[in-house]
């Protein structure tokens, strides 16, 4: 896998945001125009004011410490994440998991529709990593209170 991690976007229970851009390493050469085009990062803007990675690897773990993150892109943000750790020779303080061990069958069946319907009102820019994360934690309440108030 070329590609790695460009920016971290983290939202607690409490609402604390936890969001950075990451100076890619030297090594790490590979670029995606459509990936560019679709969050709107360049790599001139990575290089000029994207965080050391060490740096974001020792902040994030001091945000996110002996939690568990959840991802609804866990496939990819996993080995992302593992290699910038992995890089930088910082352990993880936090595991990350899949979003999906923690839903019900009941909040799976209406998760699509309840996030299209958070980004459409909340007018956040998608595939920037805090703005994501925000809508991924507003959907998974939304679901959440849905099932109980249809029980």
């Amino acid at each position: 896998m070329d590609s790695y991690p460009i920016e971290i976007g983290v939202v607690l229970p409490d609402g604390r945001r936890f969001c950075k851009l990451i100076k890619p390493f030297s090594q790490w050469q590979f670029w995606d125009t459509d990936a560019q085009k679709i969050h709107g990062i360049s790599y001139q803007e990575l290089t000029e004011n994207g965080e050391e990675p060490i740096a974001v690897c020792l902040a994030l773990n001091e945000f996110a410490r002996d939690m568990t993150l959840y991802s609804d892109a866990w496939v990819v943000d996993h080995p992302w994440l593992v290699k910038l750790y992995a890089q930088s020779a910082v352990p993880m303080a936090f595991s990350i998991s899949a979003i999906e061990m923690v839903l019900t069958e009941s909040q799976m069946s209406i998760w699509d529709a309840e996030k299209l319907a958070i980004v459409e009102t909340s007018g956040l820019v998608r595939h920037r990593a805090s703005a994501d994360a925000y809508i991924i934690q507003q959907t998974f309440l939304r679901t959440q209170s849905r099932m109980h108030h249809s029980q």
